[in-house]
């Protein structure tokens, strides 16, 4: 298994050309590194259960998400910083998200947790053995997570386009996952190009922002295209679709990371709830997201517990009927039938045609090459 060297990028400056050319490729081989798991194509898909906001503002009620997200065997959860003062202007005061009763700048600092209860939810995550990530949406949320020591960072679909911020965090030289929901391939090639030239590892997921997704509006084949359009990134789908539909056939899409909102209870209140997965569904997805990616790297051919039935499935070339010694077999004279125990498999038919019997054969007797001569 190769990875991609992560170093600090600490001070480093870049100078983006909007036609520069993306020259990293991933193969089978290749994956990022956060925390301890490794992430790619030769790997299973990572399941993100991202809490989000979902927690109310109340620490407490978030570290219980967490202690049924790893009770799920889920690996890594996500969480966002908001530093509302330093994220938004006081225009965002008169902005109405529409899954959402209040402004965007009364719900984010409803729901956002202090510095100190974003620590202890870090401490709680990782002392239950999980990877703690969380989306910044300011450059002091970037600095603190750098602060108290994520292993990577997150940014959402809205900052995708957000250059400042993303070569903020690019700098910081640790591995980092895009969403790029609201998005064109060309709109979002800058910000890539940022994170090619910080020599950061990074993943870029496939995403749309409406919350939930119907299926009619879901770009599955986005993967597909980031896939084509970026060779250098790592690619996954963040789903805000209802169920865990879309996020598995991803998976068979080549998606090595699958991200969706996650609460302890669909009756809970919260803009995110509608779309979020519970400790079932989360499970479900975990489990199923393995299976896929299982079969999707094994070849077409035929397997060793597929020989008992091949034996029986497969058809025997066999007389069609009563046939005396010495005759030349014609097309009228065989036929293929079941069970395939037999010396001359069906797919050998025409290889038959012409012979001639050096016994007598009856009816449904399965053929031999003894019995055969030119």
């Amino acid at each position: 298994m190769v990875s991609l060297k992560i170093g600090s990028m600490s001070g480093i400056g870049f100078t983006l050309r909007s036609d520069r050319p993306i020259l990293r490729k991933i193969s089978l081989e290749q994956s990022m590194q956060i925390a301890n798991r490794k992430i790619g194509p030769n790997e299973k898909p990572l399941v993100i259960a991202e809490i989000g906001i979902n927690h109310g503002g109340d620490v407490e009620v978030a570290k219980h998400m967490v202690q049924l997200a790893a009770k799920s065997g889920c690996e890594c959860v996500k969480h966002q910083t908001h530093f509302v003062e330093d994220e938004m202007t006081e225009a965002a005061k008169q902005i109405f998200p529409p899954n959402a009763d209040m402004s965007i700048w009364d719900v984010m600092a409803t729901c956002a947790l202090s510095k100190d209860d974003e620590i202890a939810l870090k401490n709680y995550t990782e002392n239950l053995g999980l990877i703690y990530l969380s989306t910044p949406f300011s450059r002091s949320a970037s600095d603190f997570l750098e602060e108290i020591g994520v292993p990577g960072f997150k940014i959402g679909s809205g900052e995708a386009d957000n250059l400042p911020l993303i070569r903020h965090i690019a700098k910081k030289g640790k591995p980092v996952i895009m969403s790029t929901g609201m998005q064109t391939i060309e709109s979002i090639r800058q910000s890539v190009q940022i994170l090619e030239g910080s020599g950061v590892d990074y993943a870029l997921l496939e995403c749309t922002n409406l919350y939930p997704s119907p299926p009619e509006i879901v770009s599955l084949r986005g993967v597909t295209d980031l896939k084509t359009a970026f060779p250098g990134a790592i690619i996954g789908f963040s789903d805000h679709s209802i169920g865990p539909e879309m996020a598995l056939a991803s998976v068979a899409l080549g998606a090595c990371i699958l991200e969706r909102h996650y609460t302890d209870s669909r009756y809970r209140k919260g803009p995110d709830i509608a779309c979020s997965m519970d400790p079932a569904e989360l499970r479900h997805l975990i489990d199923r997201s393995q299976e896929i990616y299982i079969a999707l790297h094994n070849e077409k051919t035929r397997t060793g517990p597929e020989e008992d039935v091949y034996r029986f499935a497969r058809a025997s070339v066999v007389a069609d009927k009563n046939l005396p010694d010495g005759h030349r077999i014609t097309e009228k004279d065989i036929w293929a039938r079941r069970p395939g125990n037999g010396e001359i498999p069906g797919f050998k038919f025409d290889e038959v045609l012409g012979k001639h019997l050096t016994r007598s054969v009856n009816r449904n007797d399965q053929l031999k090459w003894s019995d055969l001569t030119d």
